[in-house]
């Protein structure tokens, strides 16, 4: 199954590693680091041009981790993994 994150942007559930509010989970400096590290890397994609509300961390299919950010809540891709997933 695929998650969709926005604008057309589909991620594989069996490959998603977390999803993340925006907001709390930048505040640490670890994670701030690992952002700008990803973003070096070129590994940061954003699913819309709007303000995000949360990034997911996953693993494409050539092992390499990436991060999506998206214009959805946390709770709302969540939410949406849950339907997907069946619980």
């Amino acid at each position: 199954m695929y998650l969709h994150v926005g604008n057309n942007k589909n991620i594989r559930t069996e490959s998603i590693i977390g999803v993340f509010d925006a907001d709390t989970a930048t505040v640490s400096s670890v994670t701030k680091k690992y952002l700008s590290e990803a973003d070096a890397k070129k590994a940061v994609f954003f699913a819309s041009e709007e303000i995000p509300k949360s990034f997911v961390l996953y693993r494409d299919r050539d092992g390499i981790y990436r991060i999506c950010f998206s214009q959805l809540s946390s709770t709302s891709l969540i939410g949406r993994v849950g339907r997907y997933e069946g619980t």
